[in-house]
Parts: structure tokens; sequence; C-alpha cells
């Protein structure tokens, strides 16, 4: 039992530590990406950060390839000149060697020449005790047919075997010149080195070396090869000082032009930047805003230039600001005073209006005509004293939670008789049960609605309206689409400017004041939602309201298609 519980105890502890593995792992990429995220937003948003590490990028390019360039050609050149020594110094050990074996006089039995041949490998071409600089193995040639061998001799770090097959096969084709190579030498461990401790490995090391081969003539033994070899330590030790040196070198003359590119690029940036902080607390109104300009360089002249345009652009705005007022005031002033007299005029009209039965019937039809323009000049003067609010920034919402089905039935209701008067048949097309709550102002949505149904009507040609209401999570849309006229091309941007008609020669037979879709538009931005339009000619138009579904929420998408291109609306067979 007290086993099985230890096991079980040892799982758990296994599986909490893989869990933690795991949870460590994540962070860290996540830390990764966080990084990479933060350096690509860095590189976007600065040009000194750019700068400095494009400087930094080309100055290692080019600074890397000058360095490996001129360090291989050091390389070349030490090698080269190795060679060069290497060859002179073995042609003469060759010729003192071959100069020891034609001297020889002694018997030709294999001990006392092998003896001789041991003395002249050693007293000539071995190096002395204690120099590395020059290794030989002399060893019977390729192409030796003599019946009389003498044993090979080496040095003791190297052996036959690190001289290359086809460097055996050149002295042999070629005796009479010298043939050379570089190879990769490993040597051995000399004198006990590398042996130390008891059972410890030798240890050898790899170091590139000349090999000088030639041939000499053994006197009754034949041709044997002389191969001596010189290893490029002290290249090798002079190339590796260089490299640091270049690594060195270049490594501070990056930091430098780093730091040169930084300071330039801070000469320049740090200005900008204060020419942009500066165009950025003008552009948020504060017109006093202005950039010092000292001195008569390029970035005293931005600071001047742009302290002229803020200067202008103050002196428009104010300009304008004073126009503005003063049009507002007159808007203002001229609809509060046209109230008085309008309302006695409409007294006397109305008294005229009553007793029309009464008149001729020239003076009945001028006792209509002047109710009905005085209705038509009450709404544009109702239409100005509102359009004077929003221009004064006078307009406030009163938001409540409300079905937008209830308002679109209010105003179906209330322009039935313009429609039975234009032969247009309303359709609202809802869904049992379906509901589109949102917070509005209901007042002011039943007037762009209103505007909407009655603008659909008029340019419907008789034709049938259909209005279309929806809601998702984040929005509440109307549309309101009739089958008339519909909008030429640009002109679905236009139908909200104030006074603008699509057709000056058409007549209208609501008599409106020209300012409705401008009121209306920015009813819709008053809510912070859209009223856009969109038409095509002879198929009709389209006008969208979209509002959150919640007061100030945010909006990025309508839950009904504006364009046949985005969709079809709801129940719709086009």
């Amino acid at each position: 039992m007290t086993s099985a519980l230890e096991t079980e105890d040892a799982g758990a502890q296994e599986s909490v530590s893989d869990g933690a593995t795991g949870e460590d792992d994540r962070p860290r990429e996540w830390w990764l990406v966080r990084w990479v995220r933060a350096l690509v937003d860095l590189w976007r948003r600065s040009l000194r950060f750019r700068v400095v590490t494009s400087t930094l990028i080309l100055g290692l390019v080019v600074v890397s390839i000058i360095s490996l360039t001129m360090y291989r050609s050091i390389a070349d050149g030490l090698v080269d000149d190795r060679i060069d020594r290497a060859q002179a110094e073995s042609r003469d050990l060759t010729n003192d060697a071959q100069s020891r074996f034609n001297s020889y006089a002694g018997t030709p039995a294999a001990p006392e020449l092998s003896v001789f041949a041991n003395t002249v490998v050693n007293t000539t071409l071995k190096a002395p005790a204690g120099d590395d600089s020059r290794y030989v193995v002399f060893t019977r040639s390729l192409d030796n047919t003599t019946d009389l061998r003498i044993p090979s001799e080496e040095s003791d770090a190297v052996s036959l075997e690190a001289i290359p097959s086809s460097l055996r096969q050149s002295v042999s084709a070629d005796p009479s010149r010298q043939s050379t190579m570089t190879i990769d030498l490993e040597r051995g461990p000399q004198d006990g080195v590398g042996s130390e401790l008891p059972g410890a490995q030798p240890r050898s090391d790899v170091v590139p070396a000349v090999v000088v081969g030639s041939q000499v003539e053994v006197p009754s033994a034949g041709p044997y090869d002389i191969y001596l070899i010189y290893p490029m330590d002290q290249e090798q030790s002079t190339l590796a000082t260089i490299s640091r040196s270049f690594i060195l070198g270049a490594l501070f003359l990056i930091a430098l032009v780093s730091a040169i590119a930084y300071i330039v690029t801070s000469m320049i940036v740090t200005p900008v930047r204060r020419a942009a902080a500066a165009a950025e607390r003008l552009s948020s109104g504060h017109l006093n805003e202005r950039m010092s300009a000292r001195g008569h360089d390029d970035l005293a002249l931005l600071g001047q230039s742009f302290n002229d345009m803020a200067d202008n652009l103050q002196t428009q705005i104010r300009q304008l600001e004073g126009l503005s007022r003063v049009q507002q005031r007159f808007v203002s002033d001229v609809s509060h005073e046209l109230r008085t007299p309008l309302t006695t005029i409409r007294m006397a009209a109305d008294l005229l209006h009553s007793s029309r039965d009464e008149m001729d019937p020239v003076a009945g039809r001028s006792a209509e005509l002047l109710h009905d323009e005085l209705d038509r000049f009450e709404e544009l003067l109702a239409d100005l004293l509102e359009i004077s609010r929003y221009d004064a920034g006078a307009a406030v919402l009163e938001q409540d939670p409300v079905d937008l089905f209830a308002i679109v039935d209010r105003v179906v209701d209330s322009t039935a008789s313009i429609a039975d008067a234009r032969g247009s048949e309303v359709t609202v097309h809802q869904s049992p049960g379906q509901t589109a709550v949102a917070e509005v102002d209901a007042r002011r949505i039943e007037r762009v609605l209103r505007n909407l149904v009655v603008n659909a009507i008029e340019h419907g040609e008789g034709r049938p309206v259909d209005i279309w209401v929806d809601a998702d999570d984040e929005a509440a849309a109307v549309l309101v689409e009739d089958h008339g006229v519909g909008l030429k091309a640009g002109e679905a941007s236009l139908v909200f400017n104030r006074f603008w008609r699509a057709d000056p020669a058409r007549t209208r037979t609501t008599g409106g004041s020209g300012l409705g879709l401008a009121i209306a538009l920015e009813d819709a931005r008053l809510h912070h939602g859209w009223l856009q339009a969109w038409g095509e000619t002879g198929e009709g138009s389209r006008f969208r309201l979209t509002v959150p579904r919640s007061a100030g929420g945010p909006l990025s998408s309508s839950p009904l298609p504006l364009t046949p291109r985005e969709g079809d609306l709801p129940g719709s067979s086009r």
C-alpha cells in the first residue's frame, strides 16, 4: 500500500513538473512574439531607429566585405610566401642530402646503408631537437624496383600516412622537379606530451602545412622520396591576430558610425518631432502654438515657415469663426424675428381660409394658396432654427430604449395620406416577434425616418416603398427603399447638402424646405450613427440609418446591406 502511494505521488510530481515546463515554454514564446512586435512597431514609428539600424546593418555588411577581402588577401600572401620559403629551403636540403648520398663509399649492404641513410636524414634533413618548424619523411619511391631496401625514416610528430597519395604519385612521375601541396597536418604528441595523466589519450592538433616532395638517388637502393613538411603555425597565429584586430576594428568602426548616425539623426528628428507636436497642439485648437526658430539653417527655415502657416491659419480661422457666428446669429435672429409677424399673418390667413366659401372663386383660391404657403413657410422657419441649433452646437439628445419598429409604424401611419395620394404602397418587413431596441432620441429618429419615407414616396413614382428594420449586438438599422427614378452617379454624396435638389425642374407635391435630409444627417451624427444613400438611375434608391444600440457605443458595421453588392435584404426577392 505504501509503495502504491509513493508511486502515485511520484507520478503526480512528474505531471506537475511537466506542466510547469509547458508553462515556462509558453511565456518564453510569448515574450519573443512581444519583442518582435515591439521592434516592428518601433521600426514603423521611429525614423531615428530606422536610420541607426540601417546604418548599423549596412556598415556591418560593408566592413565584413572589406575585412574578408583584406583577410583573404593577407592569408594568400602569407601562404604564398611560406610556400616560396619552403621550396627554397627544401631544394637546398635535398641537394645536401643527395651530395651526402653521392659521397657514400661503404659497402652496398643493407645494414650499413641503412645506418648511413639514417645519419643523413637525422643530421641533414631533420630539424634540431625542439624545433617544430620542419618535419621530414624519408621513404622508398613508388617506382623503385631494386631488391635492396632500407627502412623509412619519419619525424616523431608525423608519419607516412600524412603524405597524400597524389603527391607521392606526382613525385614519382617527375623526379627532376619539386612537387608542392598544402595539407591539414594532424600532429601527434611528441616526447610524451599529452600523456601527463595515467590513462589519458594522447593529444593531437591540426594545422595547415606545406609539403614539398623531392626524390634522391640512394646508391644501390635506387630512388627514395624526401617529403619536407613545414607547419604554418606562425602564419596561423599571425592570421588569428589579424582576424582579432579586424573584428575589434570593425566593431569600433560600426559603433562609431552608428553613434554618428544617431547624433546626426537626432539633430534632424528632434526639431521634426517638435514640429509634429506643435502641429498636433495647433490642430487640437491651440492656435497660439508656435515653434522656436533660431538661426538661419534649414531647420530654422522649417520653424519659421511653420510659424507663418500657423499665423495665417489663426487669422483665417478667426475670420471664419467670426463669419460663422454672424451667420448663425443672423439665421437665428431672422427666424425668431419672423415668428411674430408670421403669427399675425397666420391668424389673418386662417380667418380668410375659414371664410373662403363666401368669397368669389379667385379670392377663395388665393386664400387656399396663402394657407398652404404659410404652412411651408412655418416649416422652413422651423428647419432654419433647427439648423442654427446644430451650427451652434446646442442640440441635445434625450435618449431612451425604444423599439425602432414602433417608430416606423408611427411614421407609416402619419404618411399614409401622402402615399395614397401618390399611389405608393408602403411595406414594413418584420418577422413575427422581431424587435430592434436601441437607446435613441425617439423624436429625432422619427423626424429622420419621416423625411426618408416622404422622400421615397415623392421620388417613387407611385411604385412600392419597402422598409427594413434589423439589429445585431452592436447596431440597429432602418433601410428605406424606393423603386423610382433613382440617383445618378455622384448624387448619393450630394443629397444631404442643404437646399440641394437632384432635378430643379421637378415639382414637389409635399412642399419640402430643402433642409430635411440635411437635418436628418445631423440627427444621425448626433446619435454617433450613419445616414447613407445609394441609388442607380431607373432602379430606385436606398437610404439607410444606422445607430448604436447603446448610447455612445461603438459602431463598425450595419446589420442591413446598403447596396445589392453587400448582400440581400431579408425577405427580398431582388
